[in-house]
């Protein structure tokens, strides 16, 4: 074994595609037949410290010789204690094998973020969240990821073992079918925000698609953390009852969002801030493969999750996230704001809005919240067409149900995500019908605020509001169901939210 502390002296400063980053010196081992050791193996092992303020991204490079069979990577790092309310030290990790680092570019063979300490990866299998591949000579570049760093510094150590030998066969990845047996023009329930252990999630694709189908769900999409690794691990639990579409959350210092729906084998880079000027790029990247844009939980808390980027590129906006907190209220006031917007500027186009569980492990309900999409069938595009159309609405679980329509005193008529195209001064009947939502109540919500609220639904079947508006009054309805509330003036929790219909021509 050997060691080398790479000091923070030791660095060379350059700037990348995105921000600038920080490479150290690079690890060598012994070229040609030298390098068969005792073992077939060979280890170094590096430590340094990154200060505060240190770039996002850091890079070792490492010179891999011919005849590597495996490389293997093992970290640690050093967690000081810090006042409250300061972050602690925190160091992600992945690697890019030889052919770069460049933003967007083919180098690109995994990420574990904080969820391991160690992975490895050769030709025929790789840790979760890395893919399988061989292990070309060149330099690779290990990828440190310091998201949050103490004042007294991160330090941290680094250990690359390189086992030579044969490599195995790479296997050809196969991909779950991008269409189900559905039940044609027909509400459709999915959760498109799920994690396995590819990222940071502690179940398997099985144990996820078991749970979908006891949820309900008629589709999921993945979205491991700054990878596509989990991509070719869904076939077999893919279904005729079970659409699984394929995407990633790409995880940037500035926010997350979901790439929903991506080609096979897809992978969208994240390392950059609002402030770099790369995000659209990325977000024609996720249109070009066939996924949609979906700003994920864009009011959370922690750190780097609030979402800096705009909604300029986005297809729709995930407004529940989880279990419904104060940011998920936050986010539903800010997409209400959208839509009014759109009225006041008279645009055609308005964000619709979703919801996702963010599952990740027990006790992590898989479906709370879930997305009912009316779409045309149990297809990928069918689906993403009914998202991006707002032809949904979002609800706890699979037992909560409901219709919402308006309709015009000539017969005219439109559900969620439509525009009832009548006079200003026209009469309009806007009728919800909601059931499995014991006590909760109805509100209707306008480009006024809320202009209704119902009695408490009955315990047990249906229950229906109506209201009576114009088009000059109301410009939009959408409707909300929720608890009941303990104390306070504030609006108990959701538990359904609708997409807009529009008034007026």
């Amino acid at each position: 074994m050997c060691e080398d502390d790479h000091g923070i002296g030791r660095r060379a400063l350059f700037v990348t595609g995105a921000a600038a980053a920080l490479t150290l010196a690079t690890v060598s081992f012994p070229q040609g037949p030298a390098a068969e050791a005792a073992d077939n193996q060979e280890t170094r092992t590096v430590r340094g410290t990154l200060p505060p303020g240190c770039p996002d991204f850091v890079y070792l490079p490492v010179d891999v010789p011919e005849g590597v069979r495996e490389i293997k990577v093992a970290y640690s790092y050093d967690r000081p204690s810090v006042p409250a309310g300061t972050p602690g030290n925190a160091l992600d990790i992945g690697v890019f094998d030889e052919r770069g680092t460049d933003l967007g570019g083919k180098g690109f063979r995994g990420w574990s973020g904080g969820a391991r300490g160690e992975f490895f990866l050769r030709a025929d299998d790789a840790t979760p969240g890395y893919i399988p591949g061989p292990v070309r000579p060149g330099t690779w570049h290990i990828a440190l990821g310091p998201y949050t760093v103490a004042a007294q510094g991160l330090a941290y150590e680094v250990t690359i073992t390189l086992t030579y030998g044969s490599p195995g066969e790479t296997p050809v990845p196969v991909y779950p079918p991008s269409r189900a047996r559905g039940r044609g023009r027909a509400w459709y329930r999915g959760d498109c925000h799920l994690h396995s252990w590819y990222s940071d999630g502690g179940r398997t694709p099985a144990e996820i698609a078991a749970l979908a189908r006891a949820a309900g769900l008629d589709f999921i999409n993945t979205s491991e953390h700054n990878t596509h690794s989990s991509h070719a691990h869904w076939a077999d639990v893919a279904g005729d009852d079970l659409l699984v579409m394929l995407g990633e959350e790409v995880t940037t210092r500035n926010g997350h969002v979901l790439a929903l729906g991506t080609d096979p084998g897809t992978f969208i880079d994240w390392r950059y801030r609002a402030r770099d000027n790369r995000w659209a790029r990325f977000a024609r990247e996720i249109h070009r493969t066939g996924g949609l844009v979906v700003p994920a939980h864009p009011h959370a808390t922690c750190v780097g999750c609030g979402w800096k980027f705009g909604f300029g590129e986005a297809d729709a906006v995930e407004v529940w996230n989880g279990p419904y907190t104060p940011d998920d209220e936050v986010t539903l006031a800010e997409w209400d704001n959208t839509l009014v917007a759109a009225v006041r500027e008279g645009h055609a186009r308005w964000l619709p809005a979703m919801g996702n569980s963010d599952a990740h492990r027990p006790p992590d309900a898989v479906g709370s919240p879930q997305t009912v999409v009316l779409a045309d069938d149990l297809t990928r595009e069918a689906v993403q067409e009914g998202l991006r159309a707002g032809r949904s609405y979002v609800a706890e679980s699979k037992n909560v149900s409901l219709t919402f329509e308006v309709t015009g005193g000539r017969g005219e008529h439109a559900g969620i995500g439509e525009r009832l195209r009548v006079d200003r001064d026209a009469p309009v009947t806007v009728r919800v019908t909601a059931e499995g939502a014991p006590r909760c109540t109805i509100r209707l919500v306008t480009d006024q605020g809320v202009l209704f609220t119902s009695d408490p639904l009955p315990v047990s079947g249906p229950g229906t509001a109506e209201w009576h508006t114009t088009p000059s009054y109301a410009a939009y309805v959408r409707a909300e169901l929720r608890h009941e509330t303990a104390v306070g003036p504030l609006p108990g929790a959701l538990a359904a939210f609708t997409n807009p219909i529009f008034l007026g021509r």
